[in-house]
This record gives structure tokens, C-alpha cells and sequence, in this order.
């Protein structure tokens, strides 16, 4: 397949970008900054600041599918809900799936009652976990194909074991009842997913 990876130099973009890369797959990385960028002869590199869902459908063009890893600036969390929706529309325009790395705070731990509204989010987080939020909503309210792919809580660089649980609106928590995932993991399975879909127009989750 061809994939286009939005922010592939970021920490789980560069992740997926790799686990595309090792399974035979062409990546076009959509990135601000192309010398960040890894060589490999199956990625090719478009620059974009992603300020306009025209320009970005033209850096997507040819891609049977996106993933988009965007992370927002810490001082402006909100730009993740426009830059969103430009890739949206640029994925619409150009009649390809969606697949947005997306945020833990609006999971379940019981019924009626996420993460966020629990307060286990640090007031750090919280602005970028609203903003997350919004971004689903927004998906749901879309006719694009997308998917919208929480991690769990505690979501770092890791191990790649190829050993996890797949959910979709509930927390997933060990028999600890810590909620955890390494990048390297959520990225095989978000190639997964892109590989065999399973969740189309849904979100869904992972944990160990």
C-alpha cells in the first residue's frame, strides 16, 4: 500500500513510519521539517505546514490511505482540532481513508464516565485532552472514512512485543490496573489495522 503519515518524524509517527516501512509499504512522509526525515528507497518526503486542506490534499495525493500523528504545540493545544480538520477535508477531497493517532481522555473507566471527567488527567493535560476530544467529536459528525485510534493512559517509546489487547470505547488495564502501551506496539497495530480494517467510522483502543 501507499501511506501518507502526517508528522512522521514525531515520536509515534517515526514509529509508524517504520513498522510501514519493515512490512514492504510506501510512505510519503507529510512533515514540516524534511531533514529529519530517515532515508529509505520506499519514502518519499512532501513538506507542508498544513494551514490548507488544498494543499495538504495535494501532498496526499496517490495515497491509498492517512495517518495522522499531528501533536499541537504545548502553548496552543487547540490547533490540533483545525489542523484536523483540514486533513479531514484534504482525505475527503481525495476520497482516502483516515486514521488519527488520537488521545486516551475521552475512554471509559465505567459507564458514562471518561478518563477526563474522572480527573486522572494531570491539569497539564488537560487542554490537549479536550482538544482530543473535540477532535473525535468532529469525526463522528464527518462522511470521511476515518478511524480514530486511542492509546492507552501511559503511552511512551518502548518494546516492541506484538503482544496486547485491542478494545474500543472502554480503558484497557492490566491485572494491575496500570493502562499502558509503548509506541513501538500501537504502531503494529495501527499498521494492522491500515493492512486488514476492522474499525471503520469507529474508534478503538489498545493495552497491555
Amino acid at each position: 500500500m501507499k501511506i501518507a503519515v502526517i508528522g512522521a518524524t514525531g515520536k509515534t509517527g517515526q514509529r509508524v513510519t517504520t513498522e510501514l516501512l519493515q512490512r514492504g509499504h510506501h510512505v510519503t512522509a507529510v512533515v514540516r521539517n524534511p531533514s529529519k526525515v530517515q532515508n529509505h528507497k520506499n519514502l518519499s518526503v512532501v513538506t507542508s505546514d498544513l494551514s490548507d486542506a488544498k494543499q495538504i490534499a495535494g501532498a496526499l495525493e496517490g495515497a491509498d490511505a492517512v495517518v495522522s500523528a499531528y501533536g499541537a504545540p504545548a502553548d496552543n493545544t487547540e490547533q490540533v482540532i483545525t489542523v484536523t480538520r483540514h486533513i479531514t477535508n484534504a482525505a475527503k477531497q481525495n476520497k482516502q481513508r483516515l486514521l488519527v493517532v488520537g488521545g486516551a481522555a475521552s475512554l471509559f473507566i465505567k459507564p458514562g464516565v471518561t478518563v477526563l471527567a474522572a480527573g486522572y488527567v494531570p491539569e497539564w493535560g488537560i487542554p490537549i485532552a479536550t482538544a482530543h476530544n473535540k477532535v473525535l467529536e468532529d469525526l463522528r459528525r464527518s462522511d470521511v472514512d476515518w478511524t480514530y485510534f486511542s492509546p492507552a493512559a501511559f503511552f511512551e517509546p518502548g518494546e516492541r512485543t506484538g503482544k496486547f489487547r485491542l478494545g474500543k470505547d472502554d480503558l484497557i488495564a492490566d491485572a494491575s490496573g496500570k493502562s499502558h502501551i509503548s509506541m513501538e506496539d500501537y504502531a503494529i497495530a495501527t499498521v494492522d489495522e491500515l493492512e486488514k480494517p476492522a474499525h471503520r467510522r469507529e474508534r478503538f483502543t489498545i493495552g497491555y
